[in-house]
Formats: C-alpha cells, structure tokens, sequence
C-alpha cells in the first residue's frame, strides 16, 4: 500500500515522523513553514484541502496526525465510494489513538490502523461491524527480546488448541511495561491484529480469579501478566484457555461476553 503520512504541527511532526519510519515505504509531508529539512521530508505549501486533493490521486493510504475534526473537513469534498476512496487513519497528536476514518474494509483502513497502532503504541479505533463482532482476547507475556516468530507462534498455535482463527481475535493483550518489545509489536503487525498494553496499576488491582506467579511478581511487581491481561482487554471477558507456555511465550486466551 502507497502510503502518506501528513501533520500540520510540531508536535503532530514528532508522531507523524515515528509513524512514518515504522510503515517503511511511507511518504511524510511536513508544512514548510515548520523549518523541517530532513531528506525524507515532503514539504508542502498553502492550503490543507489542497494537498490533500493530492494526495487522494496519488495514494492508497493517508495517515494525519491531527483532529478528528480538522480530517473529516479537508477530505469532504473529495469523497466518492468505499471502492475508491483511499483508507484514511487519524491519529491524535498524543499518540493514544488510531483510528480508522474512511474505506475501513475495502480499502484497508482497518489494517493500517493495526499496523500504525501497534507501531506507536497506541490503540486501535474500528468501528466496522466485521470487527466489532470480535471477541477473543489473547493475553500474553514474554520475556525481555523474545524473538516475533516465537510469539506468532505461540500465538497460533494457542489459537488452535481451542479450534479458533486470528480472524476471531479481538485484541493481543499484555503489561504496557512491553510497548518496546520490537518482536512483540512486530509479530501483531504482520498476523494483522491489534495490540492492546494493560496498565500496571489495573493487574494489580484486578480481583478477578487468575493463576499466580512468583518468578513473575519477583520480575515485574505483578502476580500474573498473560491471564489477567486477556480478562482486563475485554468486557466480562471469561478464560476459554488458561496460561499455557508456547515456544517460550505465555499466553491465555479469553472471550468477551456481551449477552
């Protein structure tokens, strides 16, 4: 997918840039008025709406990074059909949120915004009934540098055990104390689904039944990670699968029940 990335501020620039070297082939447009001269850089001139009618010839994807509400008035006037529209993504300027904007299913809005979460860290926003009728949670722990084939394995191999597909998955969950783990992020990137980090203080909190450990409370502060991180990512999730160890990976696998 030819992909641009587009910001229109300092601190936009600062995500748009992380973005745009985590998607590789991607195309960063910076305003000239910022002063960026860096090589990669596209600088741009005038109007917004302008490039953007631009852009909307040129690329398959377009990442902004900037309000919801600035985005849905630059690209009005452009729109045609979900067959022709490129796979819009807006993500704000704190980095918390991708979300998928426009072409979600069929021009693969849904997938980039995966790709750009996951390399940022941040969480994925889909709103297409395809996705929101997920419900299987894979909690996960793994060690510092574990490698991504040992993950994706671990990953989907688990997945079979309990005769499920990643095309069911939810979410990937584990301790945002990993939201450097490159394996980590890379794995979810290339099965395509999300990657959800659960706060330190809500597993420590959490009065939820869930199998203990002491390696990893002597590790990390905290009694578990796989398990109680599948039944935190979801709501009144419940374990189908207890933590079960694969190719070195811990994970646990949960249902969401929204009956």
């Amino acid at each position: 997918m030819k992909i641009a990335v587009v910001v229109i501020t300092d601190q936009g620039e600062k995500v748009g840039r992380k973005i745009h070297q985590a998607l590789g082939e991607s195309k960063l447009f910076v305003p000239a008025r910022l002063g960026k001269d860096k090589e990669s850089d596209l600088l741009f001139e005038g109007r917004l709406r302008d490039l953007v009618k631009e852009l909307f010839a040129e690329f398959e994807g377009i990442v902004f990074c900037m309000a919801l509400g600035i985005v849905v008035r630059v690209i009005a006037p452009y729109l045609k059909d979900k067959y022709q529209d490129p796979a819009i993504v807006v993500v704000d300027e704190a980095a918390r949120f991708a979300i998928s904007t426009l072409s979600g299913h069929e021009g693969g809005a849904n997938k980039l915004a995966y790709a750009v979460a996951n390399s940022i860290g941040a969480q994925a926003i889909v709103t297409t009934a395809s996705e929101t009728n997920k419900k299987i949670i894979v909690g996960l722990g793994c060690r510092k540098g574990a490698k991504k084939e040992d993950i994706k394995r671990a990953i989907t191999e688990g997945l079979k055990m309990r005769g499920l597909s990643l095309d069911e998955v939810m979410c990937i969950a584990t301790v945002e104390i990993k939201k450097n783990e490159t394996g980590l992020k890379e794995a979810c990137v290339e099965l395509g689904v999300p990657l959800t980090f659960v706060p330190c203080y809500k597993i420590a909190n959490f009065g939820g039944k869930y199998q203990k450990s002491d390696f990893v409370k002597k590790k990390i502060g905290l009694n578990g990670v796989s398990e109680p991180c599948a039944l935190l990512a979801g709501r009144r999730a419940k374990l189908i699968l207890p933590k079960t160890v694969i190719c070195g990976v811990t994970i646990a696998i949960a249902r969401e029940d929204c009956t």
